[in-house]
């Protein structure tokens, strides 16, 4: 690693250290001011000693810490500058409310929230300054990275170089060398910039450029393969003296389906109870917009091809599919006025944790889709049933990282990553990435070319 490199890692470890240092003495000073010692009837109800202190801001730390790290918020140097933004409110905002109620237990009842949603505001505004400070400061110190683009032939390269051109502020791709051209002056043109990113490409040739690269410290992006997600996946076999992995396809093990199950029961009872006067709120909008029907049911397919009926609030006109099944378009006039909210904040998914407490679909997993998109998709994609391994999802790895025009053989991707490398912790930090999905809603692939 580079002394340029390596400064870099130095630089965001104490950028990161001195956010948290902020939160966690703001919270202090909170914590001190206005809770220490606060009375009820003349009766101290939060009076510690001062390890006691300490450990309710100790407490406060690893919740805060916790919630940085689901949502990325130390990346402000990687993420885009309205991305880190919206990572760090989320993380706020869920740290201190869980805050909150916890003093409140501490307090066996519910302490005044006037501090806390001080020290809510102080934190966005300051998140605020610090977020754009720090970004300008990377952008100078560590100007985008000058690539060279390796393909085939392939359309998937031009939609890649479109795609990485929205972040010109850490790549620019200067070059694009076709396979076709030989090693011998690929490696000649790799030499002359930064990094390389290798597009779907033979992969012989993709595993000596790989190398290549590892040997002279030159930054390697592969567009994966579905063959290197499954290895990315397998097991490592120490039997004997030659290193072999093991590649299942046996879906998920007897205690990771029991303890999911667990989770989608527990997680679905919870979210129904406020979720209630949200699903009152959506019916009552339906109904009075055209008179229909409020939910819609219409048939999907879950682990193992097994069809159910799925639950959704109605989005669309009446017969929206009267010429056959299509998937919905954007600026799609079969979309009612009312839908395009349900859907732009995901709330038609809602009725879904119905479907979950059958024990028709998981909470995470990939999105269930129709018999007649999955039979289309497998005529292009074999491998598309893989993701039937395991039961369909409310949300999915694919929602969470992906845009809603995201191709689907870059969803199919994206979903065998999450079955291969699934635990329960993976399906904590999918719950709390969609709640950021929900309140700040990803552009579309097309809105950020401008299309």
């Amino acid at each position: 690693m580079n002394n340029k490199e390596q400064f870099k890692r130095i630089l965001s470890f104490f950028t990161s250290l001195i956010l948290m240092s902020v939160f966690v003495i703001a919270f202090a000073y909170i914590w001190y001011v206005f809770y220490r010692g606060f009375t009820v009837e003349g009766v101290e109800v939060l009076s510690y000693y001062r390890k006691g202190h300490w450990t309710v801001i100790g407490i406060y730390a690893i919740i805060m810490m916790l919630f940085m790290n689901v949502y990325g918020s130390y990346k402000v140097w990687y993420l885009k500058t309205e991305d880190a933004i919206y990572s760090q409110i989320i993380s706020i905002l869920c740290a201190n409310i869980v805050e909150y109620f916890q003093i409140s237990l501490i307090g066996k009842d519910f302490m005044p929230v006037t501090p806390m949603a001080m020290l809510t505001i102080f934190d966005l505004v300051f998140v605020f300054a610090w977020t754009f400070g720090i970004s300008a400061l990377f952008r100078k110190l560590y100007p985008p990275r000058k690539m060279v683009m390796i393909y085939d032939g392939s359309n998937n390269a031009q939609t890649l170089v479109e795609k990485m051109s929205l972040r010109s502020d850490k790549y620019i791709i200067c070059k694009a060398v076709c396979t076709s051209d030989g090693m011998e002056n690929i490696i000649k043109e790799i030499d002359g910039y930064d990094g390389i990113i290798i597009s779907d490409i033979d992969n012989e040739i993709k595993s000596r450029l790989v190398k290549y690269c590892f040997e002279n410290h030159k930054r390697a992006y592969i567009t994966p393969s579905i063959s290197d997600i499954i290895l990315r996946g397998a097991d490592d076999v120490t039997l004997f003296d030659t290193p072999l992995v093991l590649c299942r396809n046996n879906g998920l093990s007897f205690e990771q389906r029991f303890f999911k199950r667990g989770f989608d029961i527990l997680v679905s009872i919870i979210a129904l109870v406020p979720l209630s006067i949200v699903m009152l709120a959506c019916a009552i909008a339906i109904k009075l917009e055209d008179g229909g029907k409020v939910l819609y049911k219409q048939v999907r397919l879950t682990k193992d091809g097994k069809k159910f009926k799925i639950y959704k609030f109605r989005s669309m006109i009446e017969n929206a599919e009267v010429n056959g099944p299509q998937l919905a378009q954007d600026n799609d006039n079969r979309i009612t006025k009312v839908g395009a909210v349900l859907r732009k904040y995901r709330l038609d998914e809602i009725p879904q944790l119905f479907n979950i407490l059958k024990g028709d679909m998981s909470l995470i997993g990939p999105r269930p889709e129709r018999p007649e998109l999955t039979e289309k998709y497998q005529k292009d994609m074999p491998e598309f049933t893989y993701r039937l391994n395991v039961k369909a999802g409310l949300t999915g790895y694919a929602q969470v990282t992906g845009k809603y025009d995201t191709t689907p053989y870059d969803k199919l991707k994206m979903d065998l990553m999450y079955i291969e490398n699934y635990s329960l912790l993976l399906d904590v930090k999918i719950c709390f990435m969609t709640l950021k999905i929900i309140l700040f809603p990803v552009k579309t692939n097309s809105e950020e070319l401008g299309e």
